[in-house]
């Protein structure tokens, strides 16, 4: 259901929220007694999206809609890389019609509404712009979140999975988690509707990555390693597995202006023809331009010179599997 955008926060407010539902989680085998978060319509076929956090390792949950319906969901699948989930129900109410999902985020400066449930407030609304987009966002799991939209829009504990909003209505993340005051961040509309049918079809995601781990290259990594530029990521450790990997790391590192920096290894500058300026761009490619089993052309600079190589990329383990528990600790690709 689209909302007018002349009738500003109101006339949004009206239009989005009947899509918006409260979730309630109990977790009877353990000592936390259960958790709340938010979600929101995502087909007609009774498919709702919120965060993985929200759900945790439940199989149902509680969902209380705008008009104070209540329904049984079932959880059809999460993903911890992305924090997305997708939650089914059987008969929506007829007034919770799906939200429409924009193809790519909004620029900054855009007015947004985060909509949902924030500290057990049902029906809430917050407003605010797009701050900045293509953020990463740790999660505390060793990992971090690529392509996420900053907002200063409010987003409190209970705001989780639901809806960012533009002003006619369209979701342009969902909420995820708050950083600070006025910093606030949401999975992004390119992420949303790359794993939420996967999760519908599968249950599942799989993510590629390349197995290893990477900085960005600053102007003093750039100095200590003779570089022409501050650009790309420098390749500090690598770790061989079925796959192998053609890429080779720091082997030392050497104190520049009182800093411990890397030296050595080789310098990602491209993949498939996409420039690679930092992480940020390097994890968004990945995430959401390859496959698995796939592999890549990346340009690298080795030695000074700038060259070809081809890695396949391996699925990523699960961040809970104890195998990975040293790569969780790292920022990894």
């Amino acid at each position: 259901m689209e909302a007018d955008s002349d009738g500003g926060y109101e006339a949004v407010y009206r239009a989005a929220m009947p899509s918006v539902t409260s979730i309630y989680v109990s977790y009877p085998d353990t000592n936390h007694g259960g958790g709340a978060g938010s979600g929101f319509v995502y087909d007609a076929d009774g498919h709702l999206v919120t965060n993985q956090h929200v759900v945790g390792g439940a199989s149902e949950v509680d969902l209380r809609f705008a008009e104070g319906d209540w329904r049984v969901g079932r959880v059809v699948g999460a993903d911890a890389y992305t924090d997305l989930a997708v939650i089914r129900v059987d008969d929506l109410p007829a007034y919770a019609t799906p939200l429409p999902v924009a193809e790519r985020a909004p620029p900054p400066g855009r007015p947004v509404a985060a909509l949902g449930n924030p500290l057990g407030l049902d029906g809430t609304i917050s407003a605010g712009i797009v701050s900045g987009t293509n953020r990463s966002m740790p999660t505390g799991r060793g990992f971090a979140i690529p392509d996420t939209v900053q907002t200063d829009a409010p987003i409190n504990p209970g705001n989780s999975g639901g809806p960012l909003v533009t002003l006619d209505g369209v979701v342009v993340g969902v909420n995820r988690a708050t950083a600070g005051e006025n910093i606030g961040f949401a999975v992004s509309p390119l992420l949303l509707r790359r794993v939420v049918p996967r999760l519908i079809a599968d249950g599942h995601v799989s993510h590629p990555y390349m197995r290893v781990r990477t900085v960005d290259v600053s102007p003093t990594v750039a100095e200590a390693n003779g570089l022409d530029e501050p650009r790309g990521v420098l390749v500090v450790d690598a770790w061989y597995g079925p796959a192998g990997t053609v890429l080779a790391p720091s082997d030392r590192t050497t104190r520049v202006r009182g800093r411990e920096v890397p030296v050595g290894g080789d310098v990602i500058v491209g993949i498939e023809g996409t420039r690679i300026d930092s992480h940020e761009a390097l994890v968004r490619y990945l995430i959401t331009e390859t496959e698995p089993g796939e592999t890549v052309e990346l340009r690298v600079v080795r030695g000074g010179r700038e060259t070809s190589e081809r890695v396949r990329l391996e699925a990523r383990p699960d961040p809970d599997d104890g195998a990975d528990g040293r790569r969780r600790r790292l920022r990894g690709r």
